[in-house]
């Protein structure tokens, strides 16, 4: 068979799973072939092996299934890095890129000490560090799996500028203080119809009481103690939880506090500034 027969019939399979099945095609392509989007454009009467046929195949049949894709590749790229995704952590996503360009866009001191609250594969912290190398970065996560999987892809990359520690959320960093605390933290109410299409993620990492609110309210009210002074919060959050959010930062006593739009035009992120 070859290549453009075996991704049109693909994603004809994938669409009843998928919304983006012509996109999970090729990457299932690229991921067999160890090849490039580029190389599928210019090749499309390739002949496919046997042994591709049966990996494709294999791969295939596990998606239609609802397994995602960077669980069976076993990595995924966010912000322009590779990194190695398990099922104990959530599968970075291009919204939570949203948190890292304001964190990005935010006027720090050059050498800003800055927080990642529940850091899972590293994700954010790690593309902080990254793009700010002058950064000093502090990744934890209670998840002794999602630690261990952090550090792997910091030493993967190579980042010398973040170190990932053991902790429940500020239980680790007593006394400690940073210029910017970004999380991710869990958002979802535990009776959300939508936790069905997330089956096979971490349910820890997704879902929080008090309507998905129990986990930002304590990052809210912990980070206080935690924030230099004029220093910044943000957090990504449900598409309907932007006004509580931005309430909870102002009864805390931050300021500058507003919310940003994430690509599909939903709210997703809110912050503010603990003045001095």
């Amino acid at each position: 068979m070859q290549l453009a027969q075996w991704q049109k019939r693909a994603q004809l399979q994938l669409m009843a799973v998928s919304q983006t099945a012509d996109i999970e095609a090729r990457l299932c392509l690229c991921h067999v072939l160890k090849a490039s989007n580029s190389y599928l454009y210019s090749y499309p009467e390739r002949e496919l092996s046997a042994a591709e046929l049966d990996a494709l195949g294999d791969l295939l049949e596990k998606r239609l299934q609802g397994q995602p894709l960077a669980y069976l590749f076993g990595y995924w790229h966010f912000f322009d890095l590779q990194l190695n995704v398990a099922p104990s952590t959530l599968i970075p996503r291009p919204d939570t890129e949203l948190l890292v360009e304001q964190a990005l866009s935010l006027r720090l001191p050059a050498q800003a000490k800055v927080l990642d609250l529940g850091t899972g594969t590293g994700a954010i912290a790690l593309a902080l560090a990254h793009n700010k190398p002058q950064w000093q970065l502090t990744a934890v996560d209670y998840i002794a799996d999602a630690v261990q999987l952090a550090e792997h892809n910091r030493e993967q990359l190579n980042i010398s500028n973040c170190r990932v520690l053991h902790s429940n959320w500020f239980s680790a960093l007593a006394g400690q203080r940073f210029d910017l605390i970004v999380s991710n933290p869990p958002y979802i109410d535990p009776d959300d119809s939508h936790l069905s299409a997330l089956r096979y993620e971490p349910i820890s990492a997704l879902t929080a009481a008090q309507h998905g609110l129990a986990d930002i309210r304590h990052i809210v009210q912990q980070a206080t103690q935690h924030l230099n002074p004029n220093g910044w919060l943000y957090l990504e959050h449900g598409y309907d939880q932007a006004d509580a959010v931005c309430r909870l930062l102002q009864d805390a006593g931050f300021t500058e506090v507003s919310s940003k739009r994430d690509y599909g035009n939903n709210w997703r992120i809110s912050g503010g500034c603990l003045s001095a």
